[in-house]
């Protein structure tokens, strides 16, 4: 910890006046981000009686290299800026906690290409105190997710998840941190429960992820037992966000859970910084584009997170960690395989988990080509989650590490045969939020089949999945209509060949239905994702994406938006 100023013990009262939940709102005044080229520095911001300075990240998925901004486009710090915040706030005489909230070992190839090991390997060196596990960094499988939690030098934390075989807890819940003037901060982790399907669902499947009520009351018991052992601030660190369907989101759970100071949050990759039932609430965004920093002073405490851009600091040491890694993966990655001659769209909202877009009529196109190669016969149809689609292509070259981050989870290819009936109520419960704000990564982009969405008819939900935080559709059919697959009319009773991806096979999502058609019948697999597009880029289309892929082409159709 750094600094040692002897400073009066601030109580939670005074904490939370302080950050303004009791009386001015100071805090939640200065949520925006501080921007390129006109912001304050964390330097001048320090007061004459610092207290504690905690800098948070989140969702980092592997973003750990600097990148400018454009227009057009965010930039995102090094995580060597990370370390350099950190040495600057304790230069200044503050105690400093850093702190990440999940997600930092899966993305991008610099992290994907070891199975997140360069993570840890940049974050032991930027000296973090601790990490909440996400949900993706279950994405490697157990034995990567407990290689990585060995080589970190600070705990990996999540109260909520349990060894299904014993009961007991799988990581550590809390950690207790005395700062220099004696006051103790206690932090707990909480892991959102669809990591049980939002990975894939055969690395979690020998965990409990505690939800809903029992998630509630998880939480309950880490403040109460953290206040017990005289901690006068409690700082929930958590990967839950606010997403449906999600088995408790964070602000679901500061309706039901009281004496959290602060809820530093990620998962959804939005940035937050509200008061929620009397708890700040706050979140980064996603891929280092804000570095989060909650300053807590004598008197006026302030969050103040930096964007990129606004901030040069860099940790020299840290930096060329970084480096060796990039060069690394650098001349791997960076061969070009092809080019596109305009933007193939893979955002997330407006884009592939809303609706139909041309990057997702691309890589869905990708699998049922590659299969029907594979199997020397045509497959009738193909079909990718929105959520297994992670960045867009910008016109001009592609090369693998960019197709790499568009698609980083090494899914397997997979032929699954699935009745008529089971396509469509696959595809009725992953279209279950269009319409809404927000969508989710189920949403599917479809090859060889026509399908419609009237978003004017509420979905209702049936009964749960089983070891899912998504529920079947009420009604199958009620919001979606199927009019061909494979070039023949859709009929409910026929069997259809999925050309897709061993993720939804395993029932990820909201795809209980292939997850039934697969234990029914095995699929079939070979290769990966990124291999299959790829292949279908430099064979089928001689290197360079068509024009045909200017625009959407129209396979799905929604009617009924307000």
């Amino acid at each position: 910890m750094g600094g040692s100023i002897m400073r009066p013990m601030v109580t939670r009262r005074n904490f939370l006046k302080g950050i303004g939940l009791l009386g001015a709102s100071a805090a939640l005044a200065a949520c925006a981000p501080t921007q390129q080229g006109g912001g304050q520095s964390a330097s001048s911001s320090a007061s004459a009686s610092p207290l504690l300075a905690i800098i948070h990240t989140n969702d980092t998925h592997g973003h750990d290299v600097a990148v400018e901004g454009t227009a057009d486009t965010k930039g995102n710090f090094s995580m060597a800026a990370v370390a350099a915040l950190k040495a600057e706030w304790q230069q200044k005489g503050y105690d400093v906690l850093l702190v990440d909230a999940g997600d930092a070992t899966q993305g991008m190839p610099i992290v994907d290409t070891v199975k997140g090991s360069s993570a840890i390997d940049f974050m032991n060196a930027c000296g973090y105190d601790l990490m909440t596990v996400g949900n993706h960094d279950f994405d490697w499988g157990v034995d990567a997710l407990a290689a990585n939690e060995k080589a970190a030098n600070f705990p990996f934390l999540s109260a909520n998840v349990l060894d299904k075989q014993t009961g007991e807890l799988r990581f550590t819940a809390n950690k207790v941190v005395q700062l220099s003037d004696g006051t103790k901060v206690g932090l707990f982790g909480l892991t959102t429960p669809a990591t049980a399907t939002t990975s894939d669902p055969k690395n979690a499947a020998g965990f409990e992820f505690l939800r809903d009520d029992k998630l509630f009351q998880c939480a309950q018991e880490q403040v109460d037992e953290l206040r017990k052992q005289g901690c006068d601030l409690v700082v929930c660190v958590g990967h839950l966000g606010n997403k449906e369907a999600s088995g408790g989101t964070s602000k679901d759970l500061l309706g039901h859970v009281t004496g959290i100071d602060l809820f530093i949050d990620a998962h959804d990759h939005d940035e937050v910084c509200e008061e929620v039932s009397g708890t700040l609430l706050v979140e980064t965004g996603c891929y280092l584009h804000n570095i989060g920093v909650v300053v807590i002073d004598k008197g006026t405490p302030d969050y103040q997170p930096l964007a990129a851009g606004s901030y040069d600091g860099i940790d020299s040491s840290v930096q060329a960690i970084i480096d060796e890694q990039e060069q690394r993966v650098k001349s791997e990655m960076a061969v070009v395989l092809g080019s596109t001659p305009f933007l193939l769209n893979g955002e997330r909202s407006p884009g592939v988990r809303t609706q139909e877009t041309n990057l997702g009529d691309f890589f869905a196109d990708a699998l049922r080509w590659t299969a029907s190669q594979e199997l020397g016969r045509q497959v009738d149809a193909g079909l990718i989650n929105g959520g297994g689609i992670r960045a867009s292509l910008g016109a001009g070259d592609i090369t693998l590490g960019r197709i790499k981050e568009v698609m980083p989870f090494s899914n397997d290819v997979a032929v699954i045969n699935v009745t008529g009936a089971q396509l469509l109520e696959a595809i009725e419960a992953a279209c279950q939020t269009v319409g809404k704000e927000k969508g989710i990564g189920a949403f599917p982009q479809v090859s060889g089949i026509s399908y419609a969405i009237d978003a004017s008819v509420p979905y209702e939900e049936g009964p749960a999945y089983p070891g899912s935080t998504y529920s079947s559709p009420a009604a199958v059919g009620a919001r979606i209509s199927i009019a061909d697959v494979g070039g023949r009319a859709f009929d409910a009773n026929a069997t259809y060949s999925i050309a897709t991806i061993s993720f939804l096979c395993d029932g990820g999502d909201t795809y209980y239905a292939f997850k039934q058609a697969s234990e029914a019948e095995k699929p079939t697999t070979f290769g990966f994702d990124y291999e299959a597009f790829t292949s279908y880029l430099v064979t089928a289309c001689n290197h360079v994406v068509p024009d045909q892929y200017a625009e959407p082409q129209g396979r799905i159709t929604i009617t009924g938006l307000a």
